[in-house]
């Protein structure tokens, strides 16, 4: 097993929150279609907090700096769908803070009624105030708008602490995905077969970040395939570069990853986040018949679709696990119901 003591991840204030470890399971179907052995799926959708979902794990940092900062109020944002905002709705509950969300108008055509279902739903039943901001890509401006809901709050008597979206801000939340890189790799140690390659949808690159610079502070060399979910490949690479570098050096290895170490696609983005592609809503058919994993359109389906993509085009080691992330954003399969309707189309 993998030797953590004095590791520096647990110098960070961290509030427990995450079902974890999550399991790391067999994608047995899929290891007979394409006559691979050594293929998983890590089950972050199992993470609890309303329903699951990859975001727990980077809210355990986030919270347990709130709360060593004495914090009693935790904003966030994220759009309307988001399954960051409900999972930051469900810490909140869970640790006696409280919590207003902004939701922002990301993605266009979306058919009437987001607020009776899906996450919007969810966000509802956890009753935490909810901020509906009309911009939907313009990250510098949905955190100023939270920066102008925090001071509300401070004039109130309050302590807010903001989860911010832009780029431009600590990678906190990112320490999460290096716990998760940690256990896949024990899970694959346990298992008597060395990690060769990771899947993971890349859109806030906080998960993607995590995961490629878990994988080398832990001392291996797997290949990290970021599947970008949310812009093209040419904007989100220097994107995740960006945050892993911030990132190990938080670790105090300033010097532990080159540009050649991240890797992403942008083959399935499609039109955008939000916007799934047919391949997508394939994948999250095939999923769901070979596996019973019920995928996301925004996030896991599209890098579902990278992945059995990648293994069709031998792109991942035959005699090393591969890895698939299931990110979770389950809740957000019913405000996009309207597809598997008769005449629905991406």
């Amino acid at each position: 097993m993998l030797d953590i003591a004095d590791d520096p991840v647990t110098g960070f204030p961290r509030a427990t929150l995450a079902h974890a470890p999550t399991p790391l399971v067999p994608l047995e179907s899929v290891m007979r279609r394409y006559g691979h052995p050594h293929l998983y799926v890590k089950r972050d959708d199992l993470t609890g907090l309303a329903m699951g979902g990859n975001k727990a794990r980077q809210l355990e940092y986030y919270f347990g700096q709130a709360l060593a900062e004495g914090a009693d109020t935790v904003l966030i944002t994220g759009a309307i769908q988001s399954n960051f905002a409900r999972q930051c709705a469900a810490s909140a509950r869970k640790l006696g803070l409280n919590c207003e969300i902004q939701l922002e108008n990301r993605v266009q055509g979306m058919p009437e009624g987001q607020e009776r279902t899906g996450n919007y739903l969810l966000d509802r039943i956890l009753g935490v105030p909810v901020h509906l901001f009309p911009v939907g890509e313009d990250e510098s401006a949905a955190d100023d708008n939270l920066e102008k809901i925090a001071d509300d709050i401070r004039a109130r008597g309050g302590k807010p602490y903001v989860i911010h979206l832009g780029a431009d801000h600590a990678p906190l939340g990112a320490l999460g995905y290096v716990d998760c890189a940690r256990e896949v790799l024990e899970q694959t140690e346990a298992r008597g077969i060395s990690l060769g390659a990771v899947v993971v949808a890349s859109g806030s690159a906080a998960s993607h970040a995590g995961m490629i610079t878990g994988l080398r502070h832990y001392g291996s060399d797997a290949t990290v395939f970021g599947i970008c979910v949310r812009r093209a490949a040419a904007l989100q690479h220097p994107r995740v570069l960006k945050r892993s570098m911030e990132l190990a050096a938080m670790l105090g290895k300033p010097d532990l990853l080159t540009d050649t170490d991240i890797i992403t696609t942008d083959d399935y983005l499609g039109e955008g986040y939000g916007k799934p592609t047919a391949g997508t809503l394939s994948a999250i058919e095939r999923g769901a018949r070979d596996e019973t994993l019920l995928l996301d359109p925004v996030y896991s389906g599209k890098a579902y679709d990278g992945f059995l993509s990648l293994l069709g085009n031998g792109a991942m080691p035959a005699d090393k696990a591969c890895v698939f992330i299931h990110t979770g954003g389950t809740p957000g399969l019913f405000a996009y119901a309207h597809l598997w309707e008769p005449g629905g189309t991406p």
